[in-house]
Order: C-alpha cells, then structure tokens, then sequence
C-alpha cells in the first residue's frame, strides 16, 4: 500500500502542478473561456490512463500461467525504465518545466479548441500513462488485495487536494526537496520491481536460476508486520535468486548514486535547482525560467594602477 501511494502522490502531484500551470497560464493571458477545451482533453488523458490500466490488467487475466509471467516480467522491466527517465528528467527540467508548458499552450491558442484540448492531453496523458505502466507490476508484486489499490487512490487523491492548495496560494512546497525524497523512494520501489520481473522472467523459464537462492529465511514471516513493511517498502521476499539480488543491487547502488549527485547545466555549472529551492508557488505562478550560478568575475586592474600599486611596494 506504501508503494502504491508514494507512486500516486508522486505522479499525482507532478499531473496537478502541470494542470496549474496550464489554468493559470491560460487565465491570465485572457483566454479563461478556453478552459472548457482544456479540462476535456484533461478529462481525456484520465480515461485513457485508466483504460490502459484496465486493458494491463485484463489482458493478463486472461494469459496461460507461463505467458502472464513472461508478460508481467518485461512489462516490470519497461516500466522501470520509465520510471527511472521520468525521475532523473523531473530533476533536470523542474525548472524549465512552466516555460516550456506556457510556450506549446500559446502555440495550441492559435489554432484552437482542438489543439487546446491536444496540449493538455498530451502533458497530462504522459503522466498517467506512466503511472498506470508502474503501478500495474507493483500490484502484481504486493499480491492480492484491495490495499495496493487503495494506496494508489489515496496518493492520487492527495495529489489533487495538494495541487488544488498550490494553485489557491494556499500552500508553500519544497519542490526541490519533494521530488528530491520522492525520487529517491520510486528508485527504490522501482528496483524491487524490477527484482520482481527477474522472477517473474525465471518463472516463465525465460531467465535461468530459478532455483539458484541467495536469500533463503524458513524463518521469516512474509505475513507479520515487519514482513509486510518489508515487501510494501523493498519488496522484499524470504525467498530471493541470486539473479534477482543482483539486478536489484546493480539498479539501486548506481542509479540512486547518480540521482542524488547535483544537477548541472550543459556547460558544467551548476545549476540553480541543486542550490536554489523551487518553491510551488513559483513553479506554477513565477516565471519558470532557469538561473545558472556561475563564480563572479574578478575585477580588473588598469595597467596604470598596476603600476601604482608596484611603485608603493617598491618604495
């Protein structure tokens, strides 16, 4: 259920921010009798992620036991990848995020309702896609269940009431820290998944080892609380391969190392979002152009003065 809300709110959040930032964008350069298109392909982009869902989830209900294995196993291995672009891309974007949204919106004004609608679907499609794509091996992973369900829910409905708060001015975020923290937990959500889909891969006899045990405990109990914490947060099982420990290390220990580095721009300066806060209300409300730091320049030094300055030490 952990899992399932974080991925939720984290990708509830990001949908709501851009929505805000389309509203917002839209009311203020006059166009408020636009938003009917907006909030359809809105409505759109939400249909469509919640129909792919169910199209996930019924075309493997309807699998042999080997062929859903196989199924779920690379759908897990896609859906890490995505995962994993979407975070290191919301680090390297968040603060370019708003100016970039703004732009293609002013482009869709000039051809209409339709194109209004496209934008939208689009910025908002991609988020749900991807959150559908992620949660349906989490589902698989946590087992049966309405919890795993729930959680999801719930993070979304939390990311709504949060973005609605933002956009209100009620409510100051950390940005930078959020999807600092939120970043750091899909990673390694995301690796437990993908351990999961090196299972899955060796269940369906595609991968070899599925006998080969590095973690053996008879003793644990998978169904205590320190068991269900265990595989809601790290998707930890009693019973683990050697191939699936190694692909969950060699996901996590380099990609949470390379996402926790400091951001940097183009021409290796650092960047204003591993220094400087991204506040909500700026993201959404504030300009959203990106600030390079860079050392200041020494003054120079006429030759005269040079000279002066030698002439006194001399003396």
């Amino acid at each position: 259920m952990l899992q399932t809300f974080l991925t939720g709110l984290r990708e509830g959040l990001e949908a709501a921010l851009v929505v805000g930032i389309l509203i917002t964008f839209m009311v203020r350069s006059g166009h408020r009798d636009r938003l009917p298109a907006l909030w359809s392909g809105v409505a759109i982009a939400i249909a469509l992620s919640l129909g792919f869902g169910a199209v996930l989830h019924f075309t493997s209900a309807n699998m042999t036991f080997e062929a859903r294995e196989a199924f779920g196993g690379i759908l897990s291995i896609v859906a890490v990848g995505f995962v994993t672009w979407m975070v290191f891309w919301m680090k390297k974007a968040s603060a370019t995020i708003k100016g970039e949204l703004e732009d293609k919106m002013q482009v869709a004004l000039e051809f209409g309702a339709i194109a209004i609608a496209l934008a939208a679907f689009l910025a908002v499609g991609r988020e749900g896609l991807e959150t559908a794509m992620f949660l349906y091996p989490t589902f698989q992973a946590q087992g049966a269940g309405a919890g795993p369900a729930i959680g999801a829910v719930l993070g979304i409905l939390t990311a709504v009431v949060i973005g609605g708060l933002i956009y209100r001015g009620a409510v100051h975020l950390n940005l930078q820290i959020f999807f600092k923290v939120t970043g750091a937990a899909l990673i390694v959500i995301a690796a437990g998944v993908l351990a999961y889909g090196i299972h899955d891969l060796q269940e369906a006899a595609i991968l070899p080892g599925l006998n080969n045990l590095a973690i053996d405990l008879q003793w644990y109990d998978a169904t205590s609380i320190y068991g269900a914490l265990m595989k809601g947060i790290f998707n930890f099982a009693p019973q683990m391969t050697v191939l699936e420990v190694t692909a969950y290390l060699l996901y996590l220990i380099p990609t949470m190392t390379l996402f926790l580095l400091p951001a940097r721009s183009a021409s290796g300066v650092e960047s204003v979002d591993s220094k400087k806060p991204v506040d909500s209300e700026e993201l959404v409300q504030g300009s959203g152009d990106q600030v390079v730091r860079t050392r200041p320049a020494m003054p120079r030094l006429e030759n005269s003065k040079l000279a002066s300055a030698d002439g006194v030490r001399s003396s």
